[in-house]
């Protein structure tokens, strides 16, 4: 027990206290309906009779109003605050799609729960806010760890799902897995609003912002505009994030097609690669997340891990069908590929921005970052239809300009922490 409470992440999640202790333990409540679901839901989508078409169609228009929800982001959660915002926005944008996906017919449905779950930004810039607002700088890294291996260990249970699709079958069983998400997804809502507070600087924004109206706080958008183009920090973050979320989407949206179509495995095994995923990924966290604390050393984690993303989309687009052992071998690297690549993309992103205009920034940046992804899960389908593992190929691409930007980074560019981000 002593060896186990001196590992640094453990260590670092003791130290833990107030809203970044919170936001951190409850993030698996997120983590096991998310991903007891989200494995099944293309197939889902092709078993209500949708196209891959379709698919990438939906995925897009989620991102586009996303879009929307990022830029009134920042006014809405300096407005009403980081704690209530976040409340409203978890409720809107994951409690109803839940229950809409869970009743979902047709196309007409996909669309709806795209629209609220589109809302999310909201939610996203909020928790965010609320999370590293009252964080230290010496425990960014591994809060972002924490948050993954909270994340990807809830995929643990995801062979559950396959069991239940196994046994009910795919619609019956999804259904199932959706009205349990809404229950936990509500639960994990209420229960952060009891156990959080608002942000000191959180309080400051709700005050100086108390009698100007939304459209007057947009307005000022320029200024954040303006402000971010002058960050070549904030400007290499995001070109990092760019590339793991279309990675994301792309994945998402098209793993299970691939895996169920084009190599040939059963729907209900999907659920056993996700959970093989989530054991490496939470191995390496532990295993290399000690050696992540210092977010100036970027460049060698961000080099194997866009290496290790390169080789399992390779092998996906190369393999034969139904070969257990290459499926394998893609799934362990890209694993080992997101523990060094994602908290490490996001911690930059972290402590490149001003904590006195946190909310804004974080709005404006994930406006640019949805405005560049949004096509991708159009163009990821009709790769698809064209042939399943194209969207794959389309990593590799993307992987390999990520490789040669974290070289151009690392020439040009330091990242310096605010000190306004410390802790008092």
């Amino acid at each position: 027990m002593s060896l186990l409470a001196t590992h640094p992440l453990v260590r670092s999640l003791l130290e833990l206290k107030g809203n970044p202790r919170v936001t951190v333990l409850t993030e698996v409540m997120f983590g096991i309906p998310y991903n007891l679901f989200a494995p099944f839901f293309s197939v889902y989508m092709i078993a209500l009779g949708m196209n891959d078409q379709q698919i990438g169609s939906i995925a897009s228009l989620g991102l586009v109003l996303q879009v929307f929800s990022a830029l009134l982001s920042g006014v809405i959660v300096d407005k009403f605050g980081r704690r209530l915002s976040l409340f409203i926005g978890d409720l809107l944008c994951w409690s109803i799609p839940c229950l809409i996906w869970a009743i979902a017919q047709d196309i007409r449905y996909f669309a709806a729960a795209a629209v609220m779950n589109g809302l999310w930004r909201i939610s996203h810039t909020a928790w965010t806010c609320l999370m590293v607002e009252d964080a230290e700088e010496r425990h960014l890294v591994h809060i972002w760890t924490w948050i993954m291996i909270f994340a990807v260990s809830s995929a643990f249970f995801a062979p559950i799902g396959g069991w239940f699709v196994n046994r009910y079958g795919l619609i019956p069983a999804v259904r199932g897995l959706f009205i349990f998400g809404f229950v936990v997804l509500t639960l994990k809502a209420i229960i952060l609003y009891l156990f959080s507070h608002e942000t000191a600087r959180g309080v400051q924004r709700m005050d100086e912002t108390k009698h100007r109206s939304v459209p007057e706080l947009l307005g000022e958008y320029r200024t954040v505009f303006f402000e971010i183009l002058r960050s070549k920090p904030i400007l290499a973050a995001l070109s990092l994030m760019i590339i793991t979320n279309i990675y994301t989407t792309v994945s998402g949206s098209f793993w299970g097609v691939l895996f169920t179509t084009k190599l040939g495995f059963s729907e209900s095994d999907i659920s056993i690669y996700v959970a093989l995923r989530s054991i490496v990924m939470t191995a390496c966290f532990f295993l290399l997340g000690p050696s992540l604390t210092n977010i100036r050393h970027y460049r060698m984690p961000l080099w194997a891990g866009f290496g290790a993303f390169f080789a399992s989309q390779a092998l996906l687009v190369f393999m034969p069908p139904q070969s257990v052992l290459w499926l394998s071998f893609s799934v362990i690297l890209e694993g080992v590929a997101a523990a060094f690549v994602n908290p490490m993309a996001e911690s930059l992103l972290a402590v490149s921005m001003d904590s006195h205009e946190r909310a804004r920034v974080t709005a404006m940046v994930y406006v640019a970052l949805i405005l560049v992804i949004s096509p991708f899960g159009w163009i990821a389908g009709q790769l698809s239809a064209i042939d399943r593992a194209y969207p794959f190929a389309l990593n590799m691409v993307l992987f390999a300009i990520g490789a040669g930007m974290v070289w151009w980074i690392g020439r040009t560019i330091t990242f310096t922490h605010s000190p306004q981000e410390e802790a008092p």
